[in-house]
């Protein structure tokens, strides 16, 4: 496998370049369970992160996994698990852990069809409401959507980039249509990608208290076995780490999580638009359905109608602005899914403008169409 410093134009799987990624923006260790239609990044990164020095672990299952990427992770390493929906089930309460603990790590699902085992060789989106909230308690997340393979290089790197940053989990959702394409992408060379790192103690260890606010609202980060103490625990905690039950401390270190991120807001909200300079209606789409989508308003605006689409790639946060925008502009918004309409809710709880939204949805495990699309734009028109 060529690695990205080669410059080659490489034929790669979604789920190859999910790696590649990984491997540019610094991962270093890899902890998982193989899974359909996931087990590919396993699989390759098992052969890959020895050859940079990184340490991969095939672990007794998905609950151990996310155990191991975040003790990793407190030790100093970019790491990150790769599973698919009942893995990611199981991953919900060590999840939680790392959001409360403020651990950055990497967790890539690949979405298939659902619930329980449900469809494990067909592609779904059912898990996009489950990433935001599947762990319990009001806790900070990131979610982002790839849609081709340059996307699961890029938005790979993205990904690690924030979880650095803010020191949080960040959920890369595929699907097993993206994970399964294969296309021809030339990969950056390593000097031309941007690679953050978590910022490190500037005080002496006697000084340094590990959740202490700062004008980021991201503490400084020490990693095991330097010197610092870090006492971890998933209790709500002071900013020396330690259990408190003092109400002011508990609603500010809480605040303060949710506050991080929405500091980051222009950072981490990320969408494409695509032929909306003058659209008349609007698809909003995410994933591999946003490929469908692109061909679809291209034979709307054939059939003369004034089409465009808005890519959502953070999904959570929710980008409500970039929406807004859509739906004020347009007269019609529709947005294909493949489930009930996880995403549509979203767009209806936020819009304030009166824009009909018209939802489309397929769960029997196959891709939605530019034809079904065009259909509904036709529709509203």
């Amino acid at each position: 496998m060529a690695s990205p410093e080669t410059g080659q134009r490489l034929l790669l799987q979604g789920n190859e370049a999910v790696v590649h990624g990984a491997l540019a923006a610094g991962c270093r260790f890899f902890a998982g369970y193989p899974i359909t239609p996931a087990s590919e990044i396993s699989e390759l990164l098992s052969v890959m992160l020895p050859k940079v020095g990184g340490t991969f672990i095939q672990m007794e299952d998905e609950i151990a996994s996310m155990g191991a990427i975040i003790g990793a992770s407190l030790a100093g390493v970019k790491s990150m698990t790769a599973t698919s929906g009942p893995g990611f089930s199981l991953m919900q309460e060590n999840l939680g852990y790392a959001c409360i603990t403020e651990v950055p790590c990497v967790v890539v699902n690949v979405m298939r069809g659902g619930p329980s085992t449900g469809l494990p060789t067909n592609v779904s989106q059912g898990d996009v409401l489950m990433a935001r909230w599947g762990t319990h308690g009001d806790h900070p997340i990131i979610v982002l959507a790839v849609s081709s393979v340059a996307d699961c290089f890029s938005i790979t790197v993205r990904a690690f980039n924030l979880s650095e940053k803010y020191r949080v989990p960040v959920i890369l959702l595929s699907d097993e249509v993206v994970a399964h394409t294969r296309e021809c992408v030339v990969l950056p060379s390593q000097d031309k990608i941007r690679v953050v790192d978590r910022i490190a103690p500037s005080v002496p260890p006697e000084w340094y208290k590990p959740y202490a606010d700062n004008n980021r609202g991201v503490p400084d980060m020490a990693s095991f076995g330097e010197g610092y103490r870090h006492h971890v625990t998933g209790l709500v905690h002071d900013e020396r780490g330690y259990p408190t039950q003092q109400p002011k401390e508990i609603e500010s270190f809480l605040m303060r999580l949710h506050d991080k991120i929405t500091k980051g807001f222009s950072e981490i909200m990320i969408t494409k638009t695509q032929m909306m300079e003058d659209a008349d209606v609007c698809v909003i789409a995410y994933g591999c359905v946003s490929r469908a989508a692109m061909q679809a308003i291209k034979m709307a605006r054939a059939h003369g109608i004034k089409a465009g689409m808005l890519q959502l790639i953070t999904l959570f946060p929710f980008p409500r602005k970039a929406v807004d925008a859509a739906l004020r502009q347009c007269s019609a918004a529709i947005v294909p899914e493949l489930n009930l309409g996880q995403m549509a809710r979203e767009i209806n709880r936020v819009n304030q403008t009166g824009t009909r939204v018209v939802k489309y949805n397929r769960i029997d495990g196959q891709m939605i169409t530019p034809d079904e699309i065009l259909k509904q734009i036709l529709g509203v028109s």
